[in-house]
């Protein structure tokens, strides 16, 4: 019998995956397979001798992790996952469809998939998290590959992945640069010159290896040297053919995103229908575990003290980190602001700093927590902008991350409204399954901090930069979800309803509609999703007139978060919504708050009128 040789047996095995790219499509009448195809050789090689990675424990710390950060190549894992025996034929050939895991690009709804792709320039910098936690945190031989397009190097998320691995001396990480020339529309901008991507790789601290990517036995040299270099990562160049192996569509524009008009002819073209199976590698060495979690000593602070929201954040996550060993924390180079630097400095070896890159930043957090740490992220508030979409897709992943804004509102004063968050109450809201919070006081800071350590999803939490009094005792809590009533009484008129600074201006007017004969009920709602509908509803039954205030934008924050949530009421109450209308400028937080009208002064204001003219006041 002759013996097939291991390129032999990667060629064809990665003609199978063109093939399966084709039928896959083909079944569905969508995909890429094109742009699976231009890979197929790469992944043959990797999957065939480099990837380490057990099926059955796809959890395990030490497994290999593979990310598809082109995700439209998804018939291309999926054709590997048949060929290693986890999925059947039938399977793949119910791709794209609504009742199979095999979704149009990758998800963590598929077992071995660790986070959701598709959106571009995401794999890599996630890539980069996965191999922090594998060198500094787990600190076991395993290897993070991501598998990239060359359109999304046009991406800055990429370029901020390749200067932080660089300075992180993650030499378990290897990136396989699919160049294949051909993009959406057209060409990329560098093409084909495979020299200008090396060299800005190895600009940025990068080993860099040109291949044929269709060479195996010249794949297979490049993965050595990959795993053989040490103190830098690596990235493979690879050129390749978009649509590799069939005439029709090698190398030919105007093909991206289609199945292929011919399926039957190009299946027969690249070898007809085979059943080549690999096995994958199982990692040799054992899983990490955790130390056990101790007796958690939050801070406490003395009620009347003054105490700004984001020193408690900081206080608070240090002794989280203490009693948590599972818990990382990584900032965007401003943690002597966020107060993520009490952390740094009690826990220095769990703490990274992802400088300003904010993108970074979130796909950080999200590839720790997919090999098991629990991470929270902080910088600005406004600053979380830039990484917006790198938290939807976080969502997307299913991934549990905590993110804290700080600075948030007119309230951080004279830095002006560049560094105000406006927004950003409305834009986490909007995030799938999200959890957002904005305390007013450093012992509710504390234990929300606690709380966002096991909340699944997307949470976040705002804080403020002034101090501000604290309002609570320690021993008080604070669930997710919920509120509190600060006053109240049976002649209640008016409910003033506000979360963090708001909640201090509306406690002094209700002092001062108190003089003037008016009892308002002021409800401080630090959870605005989820909400406390019940603490709102008996509050509308109660005053049938709600003023809302909020440092914040007036669209999608916490007023319109309370009118819907008693939009459904039979007689609902009348609400005035307080909220910055106007551009502000830099001043004190004193002459801000007054300026967009949500200081105590315009609450009492508004209150008033309410009551005395419901229907006018809305």
């Amino acid at each position: 019998m002759t013996r097939v040789t291991a390129a032999e047996r990667r060629s064809a095995l990665a003609q199978q995956f063109r093939v399966d790219s084709v039928r896959m499509s083909a079944a569905a009448k969508s995909g890429h397979p094109t742009s699976a195809m231009s890979a197929a050789d790469l992944l043959a090689v990797l999957v065939d001798g480099y990837l380490r990675f057990d099926f059955d424990a796809p959890k395990n710390p030490a497994n290999d992790r593979l990310v598809f950060s082109k995700g439209h190549a998804s018939t291309l894992l999926y054709a590997i996952y048949r060929a290693a025996g986890v999925v059947s034929d039938d399977e793949i050939l119910d791709y794209r469809k609504h009742t199979s895991m095999l979704e149009g690009h990758p998800t963590p709804r598929i077992p071995w998939v660790d986070v959701a792709t598709g959106s571009l320039g995401q794999g890599l910098p996630i890539g980069v998290g996965m191999a922090i936690a594998g060198k500094h945190l787990d600190r076991v031989p395993n290897r993070v590959w991501v598998l990239c397009g060359d359109s999304e190097l046009a991406e800055g998320s990429m370029w901020e992945a390749f200067e932080h691995a660089a300075h992180l001396g993650l030499d378990n990480l290897t990136a396989i640069i699919d160049v294949n020339r051909l993009g959406q529309r057209g060409e990329t901008m560098v093409g084909w010159d495979l020299g200008t991507y090396t060299a800005r790789a190895r600009a940025f601290g990068w080993a860099a290896i040109e291949v044929d990517g269709h060479d195996v036995d010249a794949i297979d040299a490049a993965f050595a040297d990959a795993i053989a270099t040490t103190g830098k990562p690596t990235v493979l160049v690879a050129r390749t053919l978009k649509g590799k192996g069939v005439a029709a569509v090698a190398n030919e524009n105007g093909f991206h995103g289609k199945p292929l008009d011919d399926p039957d002819a190009a299946i027969a073209e690249l070898g007809g229908l085979s059943d080549v199976r690999v096995e994958v590698a199982k990692p040799t060495v054992s899983a990490r575990t955790h130390k056990a979690a101790s007796t958690l000593e939050l801070p406490r602070y003395e009620i009347g003290a003054e105490v700004a929201t984001r020193k408690a954040y900081g206080d608070a996550l240090a002794a989280l980190g203490a009693a948590r060993p599972d818990v990382v924390v990584v900032d965007g180079e401003v943690s002597n602001s966020t107060f993520a630097e009490t952390f740094a400095k009690e826990h220095h070896e769990r703490f990274f700093e992802m400088y300003i890159a904010e993108q970074q930043l979130v796909a950080a957090a999200v590839g720790l927590q997919a090999v098991g740490w629990t991470p929270f992220a902080s910088t600005f508030a406004a600053f979380l902008a830039r990484a917006y979409d790198f938290v939807r897709m976080a969502a997307i992943s299913r991934a549990n991350i905590a993110l804290c804004g700080s600075h948030a509102g007119v309230s951080i004063g004279e830095d002006g409204p560049s560094q105000m968050a406006l927004e950003d109450i409305a834009s986490l809201r909007a995030v799938h399954g999200s959890t957002v919070l904005h305390p007013c006081d450093a012992n509710q800071t504390a234990k929300l901090v606690a709380a966002m350590a096991d909340t699944e999803g997307i949470s976040y939490l705002r804080t403020l930069r002034p101090a501000t009094p604290v309002l609570y005792g320690p021993d008080e809590e604070f669930p997710i979800g919920g509120s509190r009533v600060l006053r109240s009484s049976e002649d209640d008129e008016v409910a003033l309803v506000g979360a963090g600074i708001t909640v201090h201006e509306a406690l002094a007017a209700a002092d001062e509609l108190a003089a003037a004969g008016i009892a308002a009920r002021v409800i401080d709602l630090y959870s605005i999703k989820p909400l406390d509908v019940d603490t709102l509803r008996i509050a509308a039954e109660a005053t049938g007139k709600l003023v809302t205030v909020e440092d914040h934008w007036p669209e999608g924050g916490l007023g319109d978060a309370v009118i819907a949530a008693l939009a459904d009421i039979d007689e609902p109450p009348r609400v005035v919504k307080l909220a910055v209308s106007g551009m502000p400028r830099s001043g004190t937080p004193a002459e801000l708050l007054a300026a967009a009208g949500i200081d105590a002064e315009h609450i009492a204001a508004a209150a008033r009128v309410l009551v005395a003219d419901p229907v006018r006041a809305t």
